[in-house]
């Protein structure tokens, strides 16, 4: 393998169009540029619209980025607005949900990869 990778994001399977969610788009496109020891996500939320699931991790620590639009992130304690540029770093047990603004919101998410130690928390926006 080379020691650099170019891909572009277009060129990634969205994970949440394949699962018939209807939130936006997930594209994860670690595999793609062959990252072994980082993880990553382009996360697109259409308006109004939220994940229909919540998630936590055993040890991976993870960092969302608002790169364009605004919305709101569900927390163990509750729902937070996010606008442009905001970071929310997140320990690895905090269980997370994303919901877009009346304009959707693009969210970069990055961090250490621990393959597998994700776990979906069903019907969390609704609790």
């Amino acid at each position: 393998m080379s020691d650099y990778t170019i891909t572009n994001l277009d060129k990634v399977d969205d994970s949440a169009g394949a699962r018939k969610l209807d939130f936006g788009s997930a594209r994860f496109p670690r595999e793609a540029v062959g990252a072994e020891r980082t993880g990553f996500a382009f996360i697109t939320l259409l308006p109004g619209k939220h994940q229909s699931f919540g998630h936590r991790h055993q040890e991976a620590e993870e960092v969302y980025f608002v790169v364009t639009g605004s919305g709101a992130i569900k927390l163990d304690d509750g729902v937070h607005e996010l606008r442009t540029h905001d970071f929310v770093r997140l320990a690895p047990s905090v269980t997370r949900s994303l919901q877009g603004g009346p304009d959707g919101m693009d969210v970069l998410v990055f961090g250490a990869r621990h393959g597998g130690d994700g776990e979906l928390v069903e019907g969390f926006w609704e609790t």
